[in-house]
């Protein structure tokens, strides 16, 4: 198909509302319904950073993919393949690319914009799990990829996204779940210090499909990943988890909607950050803004969303924004929950005074405090490495 340069459900938005998140509108939005999207990287204007969309990130450091950034290197994306697995690389006039979703920045129409070729994944049956892995452009280069996973009905699957390597990536992630199928989802932000990924992560849910999506952001000097869910159909369920690890002068950013459009669905959210900074360098930074909105036809709805962030030293800042909007009074439940807190002197002295020395101690806090999202990664070596991983970034204070 030859995708619009509108999206269906923004056609007809008053033109003083069409894209005031973008900074392009008159007037700000009074709801999640009504942003703006668009796969036309012109129908959004340039962020100058007062935007809703972009106040907490530094748009100084996006290398440009936000502003007319030259695309002049190559994303390179393998996947592990197997019985029941079909990998393909399909132009962008394929028929499926875009039942995912829509774009709702500019850096993500960017990319949607630029990428020459997607890589298509197909998941049938219950395949072996699947290990996708994406190596940035290399230092000082800058690429647009997409990446499309999609199940036929009723399929079970376990899907990794191993995220590595240096440059400037901007990405569409599309996750497609046909009706009665079930995907457990790993991504992993294991960037070299110097990379720029500003991902967008659409996930379109099928009638009573499941979705099992956890997330671990370590590495990179900038990763801001959007992430929006929607329901086709009655019956859905999606959990997201994450974690994220920031030391000195990294700004993680996670922004999501979960969109409750029909009756009957469920939606789980639980994101943790810790924090490390170091005097006499940037701040260590983490954002996380989460948006729930329950329209006035998902009857039924059951959803909570919740965050929680660690400040492990001075030199640290944790930003953190849920937000619940709902249309209808008959839901099933929901809430939201956020806080943000320094490391706890009262654990550290109680493992202290049973002989536990004080860098082994921090550390137990950290595992507990990342305990019950890592718990959620079902492939025991991935889950190892990434319990490595973060006490590698402990031990870089001598913590």
């Amino acid at each position: 198909m030859t995708v619009p340069d509108t999206a269906p459900e923004v056609a007809g938005l008053a033109p003083e509302l069409a894209g005031a998140k973008e900074g392009q509108g008159s007037k700000p939005l009074a709801s999640a319904s009504e942003r703006f999207t668009a796969y036309d990287v012109e129908a959004f204007e340039v962020p100058g950073g007062r935007e809703e969309n972009w106040r907490f990130t530094p748009l100084r450091r996006l290398r440009g993919l936000h502003d007319g950034a030259a695309f002049d290197g190559t994303a390179q994306i393998a996947v592990s393949s197997g019985e029941g697995v079909t990998v393909e690389t399909v132009g962008r006039d394929d028929a499926r690319i875009g039942e995912g979703g829509v774009p709702a920045d500019r850096v993500a129409a960017a990319a949607w914009s630029t990428f020459r070729e997607a890589t298509v994944v197909t998941l049938d049956g219950t395949p072996a799990p699947v290990t996708i892995t994406v190596t940035g452009p290399g230092h000082g280069a800058t690429a647009a990829a997409h990446l499309q996973l999609r199940t036929t009905p009723h399929a079970e699957a376990t899907v990794v996204v191993e995220q590595r390597g240096s440059g400037a990536l901007a990405d569409n992630l599309e996750v497609v779940l046909a009706d009665g199928s079930r995907l457990n989802l790993v991504v992993t932000e294991e960037w070299a210090d110097d990379a720029v990924h500003a991902g967008a992560q659409h996930l379109s849910i099928g009638r009573d499909a499941v979705l099992r999506a956890t997330s671990a952001s370590l590495g990179g000097d900038l990763v801001r990943i959007t992430q929006t869910v929607k329901y086709r159909g009655p019956g859905g369920d999606a959990e997201l988890a994450g974690l994220g690890f920031a030391d000195a002068g990294q700004h993680l950013e996670q922004r999501l909607l979960v969109d409750h459009a029909v009756p009957d669905c469920t939606s789980n959210v639980i994101y943790k950050n810790a924090l490390q900074g170091v005097a006499g360098t940037p701040d260590a930074r983490t954002v996380w803004i989460g948006d729930v909105l329950i329209r006035a036809a998902a009857e039924n709805t059951r959803t909570f969303e919740l965050n929680r962030n660690l400040v492990l030293t001075a030199h640290a800042r944790a930003d953190s924004v849920p937000n619940l909007e709902i249309e209808t009074g008959e839901i099933a439940g929901a809430g939201h929950a956020s806080a943000t807190g320094r490391f706890d002197d009262e654990q550290l002295f109680y493992l202290q005074s049973r002989g536990i020395p004080e860098d082994v101690a921090r550390r137990l806090v950290v595992r507990g405090f990342f305990g019950e999202i890592l718990a959620r990664i079902t492939v025991p070596e991935l889950r190892a490495r990434l319990e490595d991983a973060i006490e590698a970034e402990l031990a870089v204070t001598g913590s």
